[in-house]
């Protein structure tokens, strides 16, 4: 089982992040420390390059003092004199040799000119310790030069031993080290002294001692500058010296400056520092994110179980609730039994709440569930949807009338009193049952039908249970559809007004039109107004269709002046506060008297706000508009509305006088709306005449006005046309007659 943490976002992102942030820091620290090293590595190789370059300009540079100082000794008064005079070579060589040491400082000196013989050379000390390594230069320049003396080539030059002549060298045998410099001096090629003598080879030579090597070192700030016989350690850097055959005699070494070692002491520490603080840093950043995602996660499943509950009465919420029926569903698959979700709406409440209070409300929801609580097994689950709204799925179905009786229990139950404090009150309640797998298998699509049926139950009087049906599911489909194409037909102008004339009690003259809205759907055909008034008003439409009905009905009217226009408005539309702006906008735009407009209201717009009904009534006297109360006798008719309220007019409703017989209740009921409309001035019309004995018994009643089919149904404004020419004609042959 893996841990809350592990579970979490946060310990998910740490655990997918663990590793390839441990590959990122190993990786940044291996480049880091190869960095280092090869920086230092590349400081000790420049540096120990820049001092091999520096020594070997030194060893030159003194090679070159010796050679200057050699050509000094040549270009010197005592030997010039000695030349001049033609000296003996034996005694050249020797006074050469003594004046190159003590004024010139050379460990030895010698100048061989061509009659200086090989027994001589051969006999002295000093030659005999440099010979090795000039013999080969002797020899050469002696060839050199006797070719030269020979005549043999006149237009021959020495060049070759010149040119050799003036490599020096630091030579070694293992034991002594020497700085040898050597001069050829050619006839004609060099000074007069040189031509005098025929050609001379002046050699001089210093012995590296020890001084030497500590004054080179000091110089250059080289430690440890030493001549050694053999191969440098692998700290340390040679320069090859060699000896007479050519091999190397000895090594001038010493150990380099490595700055690479310097940055190494120096940069490893603060890198294995940095390292420890990140790992540490690291560590305890992974710990702290780790203590964060447990938190989060302790911390997210507190949330979750608030969020899954109804704060008032404790019972999950729609989120748990959906949660739940999606495990019930998957387990359906593996069981042979249903279950059905019962969607619960208590009737009445929001009485409660406006009569007792908020509180005594909440009291009522608590008692409620726990009455439905008790209802269910230990396997239901019970949910509260928020106000008066509950949910059920009760699971183990083996049939639907399991369903249906749960529903009577629950009818009976929520009907019974509730004891909220203040007095027992009763509700009821709807309810809309959806099964599984018969209606459905996903949770969208049982609560869908479950909220279908509960509109059912309310639809066809409330308090009640209805199971859903494939029927309902096609109802509301087709409102959701008449609905939208409602909401177009409006906007588009594609409905009709039909007018229904009302006339005199005598039947013979048209004293007024009714505006009936008809809607001529392209599909359902002409649509009548009990087909979706009550939708309009349920989806907020009537304000719209109201205006349009309105406006339409004013601009129509101005084609018979001579009549009244009475309009219905729908109580939802009176009580919107602009509901008087729009009659003013609607005679203002077409023009219309309002002296020629009729509003017929029901008593369930007085009813539901008095006070706000009267200021409305009064604001739409003050334009000139008449006032109707239509329906009269059918809802809570009373002398006090009558009296206090400004009308013009009471109509009988329709539903007195389908039953009604001369000396039936009904009738009783007619005369007696009759005298009393007509005792408090008001203007009295029946509706709903269809034969011809109700017309002569309203009539001997003493009604104003009649209306109904016995004189005319609904029809266009162009048959109003047609009906008032025919009523005109008619009075014209009245007085011939």
């Amino acid at each position: 089982m893996t841990s809350a943490a592990s579970r979490h976002p946060y310990g998910v992102l740490l655990s997918r992040l663990a590793w390839p942030t441990a590959i990122l820091f190993a990786g940044i620290l291996t480049a880091l420390i190869a960095t280092v090293v090869w920086t230092s590595d590349s400081a000790n190789e420049t540096a120990a390059e820049r001092q091999r370059l520096q020594m070997i300009a030194a060893v030159e540079q003194r090679l070159g003092d010796l050679r200057t100082r050699l050509q000094h000794l040549v270009a010197s008064a005592a030997v010039t004199d000695l030349i001049q005079h033609q000296a003996s070579p034996e005694l050249l060589f020797w006074l050469f040799a003594q004046r190159a040491q003590q004024y010139f400082e050379f460990s030895g000196a010698f100048i061989i000119t061509p009659d200086l013989t090989d027994e001589f050379l051969a006999g002295d000390k000093a030659y005999h310790r440099i010979r090795p390594f000039v013999e080969d230069i002797v020899v050469a320049a002696r060839a050199d030069l006797a070719r030269a003396q020979g005549g043999a080539d006149p237009a021959y030059r020495p060049t070759m031993t010149e040119h050799k002549l003036r490599i020096d060298r630091l030579v070694s045998d293992g034991i002594r080290t020497y700085a040898i410099t050597a001069l050829s001096l050619h006839p004609g090629r060099t000074t007069e002294q040189a031509v005098a003598i025929k050609g001379a080879i002046a050699v001089a030579y210093k012995e590296f001692t020890r001084e030497d090597l500590q004054t080179l070192a000091d110089l250059h700030a080289v430690s440890s500058l030493s001549l050694s016989p053999r191969t440098p350690g692998p700290d340390w850097i040679g320069v090859p010296l060699y000896d007479a055959h050519g091999e190397v005699g000895a090594y001038l070494a010493w150990k380099p400056d490595r700055p690479g070692d310097v940055m190494r002491r120096r940069l490893v520490p603060l890198t294995v520092f940095g390292t420890a603080l990140a790992i540490i840093l690291i560590t305890f950043l992974v710990l702290y994110i780790r203590w964060i995602a447990r938190s989060l996660a302790a911390s997210e499943q507190t949330t979750q179980n608030l969020l899954g509950r109804d704060p008032l009465s404790g019972l999950p919420n729609r989120l748990l609730f959906a949660e739940r029926l999606d495990e019930e569903l998957n387990r359906l698959s593996r069981t042979d039994t249903g279950l059905a979700v019962l969607f619960l709406d208590l009737d009445r409440f929001k009485d409660v709440n406006d009569t007792f209070g908020h509180q005594a409300g909440d009291r009522l929801l608590k008692l409620a569930a726990q009455r439905l609580e008790n209802l269910l097994r230990e396997s239901d689950t019970l949910a509260r949807f928020g106000g008066d709204e509950f949910a059920v799925i009760q699971t183990g179905l083996r049939n639907s009338e399991a369903a249906e009786l749960l529903a009577r229990r629950i009818l009976d139950s929520v009907t019974r009193p509730f004891d909220i404090g203040e007095a027992p009150v009763t509700v009821g309640v709807s309810i809309g049952v959806a099964l599984a797998p018969e209606h459905g298998r996903d949770r969208e699509t049982l609560m869908r039908l479950a909220d279908t049926a509960l509109y059912e139950a309310k639809s066809e009087g409330r308090n009640r249970y209805r199971v859903f049906q494939r029927q309902m599911d096609e109802t509301i489909r087709m409102r959701k559809t008449v609905e939208d194409d409602l909401r177009q037909a409006i906007a588009n102008d594609e409905l009709l007004l039909h007018y229904q004339p009302v006339v005199s009690a005598d039947g013979e003259s048209i004293v007024a039109l009714e505006a009936l809205v008809r809607w001529p759907h392209p599909k359902q055909g002409m649509i009548p107004p009990t087909s979706f008034i009550a939708m309009a008003e349920e989806r907020g439409l009537i304000i719209p269709l109201g205006e349009w009905v309105l406006r339409r009905a004013c601009r129509d009217g101005k084609r018979w002046p001579h009549l009244r226009m009475a309009v219905n408005v729908s109580a939802i539309q009176f009580r919107h506060r602009s509901f008087v702006p729009s009659v003013m906008r609607a005679l203002a735009e077409t023009g219309f008297e309002a002296s020629n407009l009729e509003l017929e209201l029901t008593e369930g717009v007085i009813v539901e706000d008095a006070d706000a009904a009267e200021a409305a009534m009064m604001e739409l006297r003050a334009l000139g508009v008449h006032l109707a109360l239509d329906d009269f006798g059918t809802g809570y008719s009373s002398l006090i509305y009558l009296r206090r309220f400004a009308f013009d007019k009471i109509k009988i409703d329709r539903s007195f006088l389908e039953s009604m017989e001369a000396t039936g209740e009904s009738a009783i009921l007619v005369h007696s709306i009759v005298h009393l409309g007509r005792a408090l001035g008001l203007t009295v019309t029946a509706e709903g005449v269809e034969t011809a004995e109700q017309h002569r018994f309203l009539q001997a009643l003493g009604c104003h006005q009649l209306q109904g089919y016995l004189f005319s149904k609904p029809v266009p404004a162009e048959e109003i046309d047609r009906l008032i020419a025919a009523e005109r004609a008619r009075g014209r042959q009245a007085p011939a007659a």
